[in-house]
């Protein structure tokens, strides 16, 4: 195994969403409009993206417990319990979010989205855009 590396935040999330338990699951299932304040010095490495663009935020869940091993699927206690490398729970060894979401505005250093679970202060660690058949 790595002796480690470490993950640079290039900005952070700014949302009405403050508590995980309350915000949905997924984005397609009500996630908010909310903001990604870039840092400055990574302002410039956005300066593509556009209006009605398709992004996957990858963030980091800095409020995961990442000892657990097992949940029950969509904190469902009467699901069967599963091992968090076949879920999708913020619970797990390296907390990485994957957020698919619509660009609605660039302004300022700043990326308003579409359906963004990840609550107020989750710091995002990446944008790529969605592909679609190739490239």
């Amino acid at each position: 195994m790595s002796d480690g590396f470490a993950v640079v935040p290039i900005g952070v999330v700014s949302s009405a969403l403050t508590d995980p338990a309350a915000a949905p699951k997924q984005g397609v299932e009500g996630g908010p409009a909310a903001r990604i304040v870039l840092a400055p010095e990574w302002i410039d490495a956005a300066a593509d993206i556009s209006v009605g663009d398709r992004l996957v935020v990858l963030t980091w869940l800095h409020l995961a417990d990442r000892r657990t091993v097992r949940v029950h699927p969509r904190d469902d206690p009467a699901a069967p319990l599963r091992g968090v490398f076949s879920t999708r729970s913020a619970d797990r060894p390296n907390p990485v979010g994957l957020h698919e979401v619509t660009v609605l505005e660039v302004a300022d250093g700043q990326l308003r989205v579409s359906d963004l679970e990840a609550v107020d202060g989750t710091p995002v660690i990446d944008l790529k855009p969605v592909l679609r058949g190739g490239a």
